[in-house]
């Protein structure tokens, strides 16, 4: 491996906006040095800040170029193509709000990968972080907010979690997948990938060749993380949320919200903060991307459009009942609640 390989990050988003700049600073730091983004049907700025950051020659953004919704498969099979992920020693497949929180070393992707002994992939497993009680969006770190966590190991009552990879560049590829790539079909068994967990233990062997569609893109995460967690900030703020929740469902009037999504999620459970060691350098980075043209004042559009569309959804009735319907929910993830109800511990639902 080389002392400081090149690694490319793709992505999807679609508003995400405010939280692009964190994300992309934070992977620098880790030692990311390229960034393919795709975009879609984007009405808060994002397309028009990640324009920006590709005119300083920061990212690579591209429409997606999907046409149905299977926007994230779409977008990976076409990247598969491009030099900048070609060209990469290293891939990696996240969302902008996942952030490898790397125990090693220096705390970087290089640092992981030589504590991993250098394999052909890396897969890393959630650890969902909860809400918190954070009601509001405020345009600060998300690493910094949300510090409350699932049990380490387990989550709504199943010992498999999903997990995201990063991907050497001769690893046999057939494609990549959101979660994992898959290798061709007729790799003998003596030349089948060299994978292992954030502990660097070998992957468990039906996860590896994908033998079982359950365990397809997670396994087991007990002692998976000796090297490195995925933290996974799937719903940061309740007004956030509930941005996120209308730009994935614009038509919910008249329909009843599921709140499982949520409280499978926001489990408090833990505390963890040892992400914040990145914080100093992060806000720098922030800071010094912020400085760029015109990027800093892209940011806040981004930032007032993402509140004015919380103030938008504030005026509908079903937002406003969604809203108190979360403040309201349990933080027992449901199979939890469910288990301590049949053991007599907690009194029937109602």
């Amino acid at each position: 491996m080389a002392d400081n390989p090149t690694i490319t990050a793709i992505t999807c988003v679609k508003n995400e906006g405010p939280f692009l700049l964190e994300w992309i600073a934070f992977h620098r730091i880790l030692g990311v040095t390229d960034f393919l983004f795709y975009s879609n049907d984007c009405d808060d700025g994002t397309d028009t800040l990640l324009d920006a950051l590709a005119e300083q020659g920061l990212v690579v953004h591209l429409p997606n170029p999907a046409e149905g919704r299977n926007y994230q498969m779409e977008a990976l099979k076409d990247a598969k193509a491009r030099d900048v992920v070609r060209t990469a020693d290293w891939v990696w497949i996240a969302d902008v709000d996942e952030f490898p929180n790397i125990h090693v070393g220096d705390h970087s992707f290089a640092a992981l990968i030589d504590a991993c002994g250098n394999p052909q992939t890396i897969s890393l497993n959630f650890q969902f972080f909860a809400n918190g009680d954070i009601e509001g969006f405020e345009d600060r770190p998300v690493i910094e907010q949300f510090t409350r966590c699932q049990n380490p190991d387990l989550w709504c009552g199943e010992a498999a979690i999903e997990v995201k990879s990063l991907v050497r560049d001769d690893f046999p590829l057939q494609y990549y997948g959101a979660h994992r790539p898959f290798f061709k079909p007729k790799v003998k068994k003596n030349a089948r990938p060299s994978w292992t967990d954030g502990s660097g233990r070998p992957v468990p062997h039906r996860f590896l060749v994908a033998a079982n569609p359950r365990r397809i893109r997670r396994f087991p995460a007990a002692g998976a993380r000796r090297f490195a967690t995925l933290n996974h900030y799937a719903l940061r703020s309740l007004d956030s949320y509930l941005v996120k929740n209308d730009r994935g469902d614009v038509n919910r009037e008249n329909r009843d919200f599921d709140d499982t999504y949520w409280r499978e999620r926001n489990d408090p459970a833990w505390e963890d903060t040892s992400i914040h060691r990145y914080l100093p350098a992060l806000k720098r980075q922030v800071e010094a991307l912020k400085s760029l043209g015109d990027i800093g004042a892209l940011h806040d559009a981004c930032v007032a459009a993402h509140i004015a569309r919380r103030d938008a959804l504030m005026e509908r009735p079903e937002y406003r009942a969604m809203r108190e319907q979360l403040l309201a929910a349990s933080k027992l993830p449901p199979q939890e609640e469910e288990m301590l109800r049949d053991l007599g511990l907690l009194e029937p639902a109602r």
